[in-house]
């Protein structure tokens, strides 16, 4: 069975493009570690009984992207709570066990979840997708929206490429965890890149050709400005727990382009911040999409409240 489960990572779908072929080669690598050693455990403990493959996501937008591709049969576990993207939020015990029993745990990488790293960074049933070079990357910008070298915005669910590519890469692992629904898994991975096409599209029936001036109090909506034809004219904080300082909020009002200026944030902004920066529209957008249970409608919503806030 092991044999046959890495043998089977060599079966590339013909319509993969160079980077997915990447991306899964680097996963064969990672998958032939894991059976090596799970092989070298058989050889002690063959009276155990068999358990069931199962597989592990670290947050919740990977989790709306695995279940996406798992409808239809067993979903994966998710480790980290909706809110709790990035270094906030911890694992109980029960999901170091989880994290112990599962065949493999997906998980974005240490710069966005460091609260994780610790149990997976060594661990040769994990599979971080910032490893893998096959989805579009930007860097994380300044508060003024300037690019900041050798660095990475981690939000890359955002992009619709990127998790349409994402959905591709979850539904090879689930096949390796779970061969007998492969067939779904993948079909369910083609339904999903329909479905964003068209969220995509529906967002693009109305974009003008100039792109659309926000704000955002911390910089988390990168991923979507190409999609909705999007600029970001600068940021409140660079974090949304950190409040921003009197000499960004002038400089952002010294710097508006529109008389009215909209600002997206994770979390509803005090009124007295919202005074000082008059005349603003808000609209609130979680980046981790904890205000949805699927993840095409859900950054759907998003693309349209963003874009009416703008207009």
């Amino acid at each position: 069975m092991i044999a046959n489960a890495y043998n089977a990572t060599t079966i590339l779908d013909k319509n993969l493009n160079v980077q997915e072929k990447n991306l899964l080669h680097k996963m064969q690598q990672l998958i032939q570690q894991y059976f090596l050693i799970a092989s070298l455990l058989m050889l002690g403990f063959l009276a155990l009984p068999a358990q069931a493959a199962t597989v592990s996501v670290s947050n919740y937008p990977l989790f709306l992207l695995s279940q996406a591709v798992t409808e239809g049969a067993a979903p994966a576990k998710q480790l980290l709570q909706a809110g709790e993207v990035g270094h906030h939020g911890s694992i109980s015990p029960g999901d170091i066990k989880a994290i112990q029993d599962s065949t493999f745990v997906v998980w974005f990488g240490e710069s966005l979840e460091n609260n994780l790293a610790a149990n997976l960074n060594n661990a040769p049933n994990s599979i971080a997708l910032f490893k893998f070079d096959a989805f579009k990357r930007h860097p994380l910008r300044d508060i003024k929206g300037k690019p900041i070298a050798g660095t990475l915005d981690p939000h890359i669910w955002l992009d619709p490429d990127n998790a349409k590519a994402i959905t591709r890469a979850l539904a090879v692992i689930h096949s390796h965890a779970d061969p007998q629904y492969k067939e779904l898994y993948h079909a369910n991975a083609q339904k999903f890149a329909q479905r964003m096409d068209a969220a995509v599209a529906v967002a693009n029936s109305s974009a003008k050709q100039k792109p659309l001036p926000y704000w955002a109090y911390h910089d988390a909506y990168q991923y979507m400005e190409n999609s909705i034809n999007l600029q970001l004219i600068g940021s409140l904080s660079t974090d949304d727990h950190l409040a921003p300082k009197a000499s960004q909020l002038r400089w952002l009002n010294e710097q508006r382009p529109a008389k009215q200026m909209c600002l997206v944030s994770p979390s509803a902004p005090a009124k007295g911040l919202l005074a000082k920066l008059q005349p603003v529209q808000e609209t609130v957008q979680a980046e981790d999409m904890s205000n949805t249970k699927d993840f095409v409608s859900g950054w759907q919503t998003m693309a349209q409240q963003i874009r009416q806030c703008i207009s």
